[in-house]
């Protein structure tokens, strides 16, 4: 068997999302479709809209095969990491094909990765301005392109890792249908996941299900107070307020200095809003204080974070009779640890991480996340 793989967050699952689906196993002529997705978290540290079980309930009802999680040391990651380790995944699963969105799927990708090379790490002297800003003014100057667009960031990482790793991976970028991605309106039958979840926020009930399958509404039909950022500042306040700064240095992504401009925001905040503009400077994006202050939620240290990142496994969260089939195919083969089942040692070791994040994502559901929670089984649904 064949299979082609996607990346996706789901969050959620989408008219536009979709057609992806469709057209990846339309131009890969794949057996079978399998989707790499992340966890309760997104790539920005915010709380998805439904958890990643109802998300793969999402995903297999509307064509995947086979659903398997992104760890967090990877989801929650700038663009780079996030395709790494989505990727390690797939190649180790066998996957032949990844079919991707982008803005400008015509871009010669390869040439843009060979730019970066080009480009000095040693210029990244200016701190008023990230290096992922000098590296595009220089792209911009020497190519012509600007990778300013989600996608096409993405887009660009997926090549740079499988050049890196000189895997024989086919890489297909396909042109973005419907909104923009930062587009909060719904104007059509393919929107954003922001527009999405917007109505959804907003009780405009007809708006968001004309904009995902029918498959994918029952999830999504009762859904009130959306799970968010804001709903976690207590827990971020507190731990801000309460630990150690030498504790919070230790954090995840914490840059030096920034723990002591954190507590003091902390303790003259009353809100997330207020802590966000008081912590926010030029040096850091807004995307990442939100990955930093999920890691500051979980306690997670820069030593846990990066033992966890050098050891990769495949967590399986659903799959239906071709992705049985296709996991079958090539169980034996697998180098990563195939896990189907959360137990008390792995909570407390390699998969520490997901589960504590699991255990944050509870303050938004009753239904646990990981311990004791078998993959999903789709095992009579037809050929789609």
């Amino acid at each position: 068997m064949k299979a082609v793989g996607l990346i996706a967050e789901y969050n959620p699952f989408h008219n536009g999302h979709l057609y992806h689906l469709q057209l990846a196993k339309k131009i890969t002529h794949a057996d079978a479709v399998v989707v790499v997705m992340s966890g309760d978290f997104t790539q920005r540290g915010e709380p998805t809209v439904l958890d990643k079980w109802q998300r793969t309930r999402m995903a297999l009802a509307n064509g995947a095969d086979l659903v398997v999680e992104l760890p967090l040391v990877h989801a929650v990651q700038p663009a780079d990491r996030f395709a790494k380790g989505a990727l390690v995944i797939l190649h180790d699963l066998g996957v032949s094909d990844l079919v991707f969105g982008a803005e400008h799927p015509d871009w010669d990708f390869p040439q843009l990765v060979e730019a970066e090379k080009k480009f000095q790490q040693a210029a990244f002297q200016n701190y008023d301005q990230t290096y992922a800003t000098q590296f595009n003014q220089q792209l911009e100057a020497t190519t012509g392109h600007s990778l300013r667009d989600p996608n096409d960031i993405l887009a660009f990482s997926y090549y740079k890792e499988v050049l890196q790793a000189g895997w024989s991976m086919c890489l297909h970028p396909i042109k973005r249908r419907g909104s923009d991605y930062h587009d909060l309106q719904i104007t059509g039958q393919i929107a954003s996941a922001s527009a999405i979840r917007a109505a959804l926020e907003a009780g405009k009930t007809e708006q968001a299900k004309s904009a995902v399958p029918s498959a994918s509404w029952p999830c999504l039909q009762d859904l009130h107070d959306l799970p968010s950022v804001e709903r976690l500042f207590p827990i971020l306040r507190n731990h801000l307020i309460q630990a150690p700064v030498e504790e919070l240095a230790q954090t995840y992504s914490m840059a030096e200095g920034l723990e002591n401009r954190l507590k003091q925001a902390a303790d003259q905040s009353l809100d997330f809003t207020t802590l966000m503009k008081k912590a926010k400077t030029k040096r850091y994006t807004y995307a990442h204080l939100l990955r930093l202050f999920l890691y500051l939620d979980l306690e997670a240290s820069q030593k846990q974070v990066e033992w966890t990142m050098q050891h990769p496994y495949i967590r399986l969260l659903g799959f239906n009779k071709k992705g049985q089939a296709y996991l079958h195919q090539v169980k034996k083969k697998l180098s990563l640890p195939l896990i189907t089942k959360v137990d008390q040692t792995l909570h407390h070791g390699l998969l520490d991480l997901d589960f504590r994040a699991g255990k944050l994502y509870q303050n938004f559901t009753k239904d646990e996340q990981d311990l004791k929670r078998a993959p999903i089984m789709d095992l009579s649904s037809k050929d789609r």
